[in-house]
């Protein structure tokens, strides 16, 4: 009788891979885990009020951004005193509405906790549909407005007013969403 020595090598080619693949895993599982340096104090974000943690912006840093564009577009333009006006109208209706990202006060809370699930289902669908409606209003007012500003510019102003917006429009540059699509330049 011949016993052939195959099968056992095959078998013991397995055991021996098991065996390493054991032992790599548990001298993986053993090892000191690596000591992160802890984050500059600098770079850390301080903690905002209760449910602020979705990197809202500071109003105020957001308007002083949105000035300092607006003057730079201004420069750009050259405006003239004839164009002043315009100018006013078309900035002004660029502000975000005063009670953008305003939070539910603790009434509307206390009234929401009150609710059914399906009745708060029903509700935040209602209130998300009347947010779409003022956004896509405000949307429209702000593209009226650069409608307007534009025809009042010169040729040459529309020009640069165009290389700007390609810049800072809603597909160029920083802008993307959550801005304002007719804002160009002046979103914030």
């Amino acid at each position: 009788m011949t016993f052939t020595r195959q099968p056992f090598t095959r078998l013991n080619s397995l055991v021996l891979a098991a065996l390493l693949a054991t032992a790599g895993a548990s001298a993986i599982a053993q090892t000191a885990p690596v000591a992160t340096p802890p984050a500059p104090a600098a770079a850390s974000k301080p903690a905002g009020p209760p449910g602020d943690r979705m990197g809202r912006h500071d109003p105020a840093k957001m308007q002083a951004m949105m000035a300092k564009r607006q003057a730079e577009m201004k420069d750009k333009l050259k405006i003239t005193p004839a164009q002043e006006g315009a100018w006013t109208s078309f900035t002004a209706a660029m502000q975000p509405p005063a009670n953008m990202g305003e939070r539910p006060t603790p009434e509307q809370r206390a009234e929401f906790a009150k609710l059914t699930t399906p009745e708060r289902i029903d509700k935040m669908r209602a209130l998300r549909t009347e947010r779409m409606t003022q956004m896509s209003a405000a949307m429209d007012k702000r593209g009226e407005a650069t409608k307007t500003f534009y025809a009042a510019l010169t040729p040459e102003q529309q020009k640069v007013f165009d290389t700007e917006h390609k810049k800072h429009g809603p597909h160029g540059g920083s802008g993307g969403p959550g801005h304002h699509g007719a804002a160009g330049p002046m979103k914030g």
